[in-house]
């Protein structure tokens, strides 16, 4: 028996049925666009990938009203490709990454990046820039049956309807299967885990009362609202 009860875990609506992805564990890759990891000062000829976590509670159906989240005067877009698994998997390569693949989805790594940047001044991890509730919106998930896996395909983020981010998921510097290669050999990938991959050039802010929407092709938009600072925060 349970000393107290908890909600239930996270999931996302699939596409084309009334089945749920539950989701377990979020991961997400930082800088895997050439242009975004040169504006954010990397160099993304020498970096292999690096990864960083958000709790599954951070997660957001499109169509939902976010709050601005606390501490941050900076809160900011990142359009990202989401990869979602089927089957454990540990030490693959990108070849049998093909197959622990249950679904895409288009998605939103929101991020308190005055947090992020003072993280990094100082050698700490991102965990109060990145992983906090409501920073993980998601649209629905297209499965790889039926439809096939994403490697390409235009990525484009608006906020207000108005352009802020442009690419393509071919443009990745590492690829969607590579870059589950690379997590497998550091963390076994379970089933539920979602891993966004990464985001192209022209993040920046965003503000109470903005529309953001990613849009991936062929995949299910994800828009958000965004709402005033909770008030509990102000």
């Amino acid at each position: 028996m349970l000393a107290l009860e908890i909600p239930a875990l996270p999931s996302v609506p699939v596409v084309g049925s009334d089945r749920r992805f539950p989701v377990g564990r979020i991961f997400c890759v930082g800088r895997n666009y050439e242009a975004h990891a040169r504006e954010m000062g990397g160099d993304p000829t020498r970096e292999a990938p690096f990864f960083f976590t958000k709790f599954p509670q951070a997660i957001v159906e499109s169509g939902a009203t976010i709050p601005y989240p606390p501490v941050t005067r900076s809160f900011h877009h990142e359009g990202e490709l989401v990869i979602a698994i089927a089957k454990e998997a540990a030490g693959i390569d990108a070849k049998a990454a093909e197959e622990i693949v249950f679904g895409y989805a288009a998605g939103l790594d929101m991020t308190r990046r005055d947090l992020q940047n003072a993280a990094k001044e100082k050698g700490r991890p991102w965990d109060n820039g990145k992983n906090f509730a409501y920073g993980a919106p998601i649209g629905a998930i297209r499965p790889v049956e039926g439809h096939g896996h994403v490697t390409g395909g235009a990525l484009r983020v608006t906020v207000d309807g108005v352009e802020k981010q442009t690419g393509d998921v071919s443009e990745m510097v590492w690829t969607p299967f590579e870059v589950l290669a690379h997590l497998s050999k550091i963390e076994r990938l379970l089933p539920g885990d979602l891993v966004y991959t990464g985001t192209p050039a022209g993040v920046g802010p965003v503000e109470p009362g903005n529309v953001v929407t990613v849009e991936i092709a062929g995949l299910a938009p994800c828009t958000i609202t965004i709402g005033e600072r909770e008030a509990a925060f102000r």
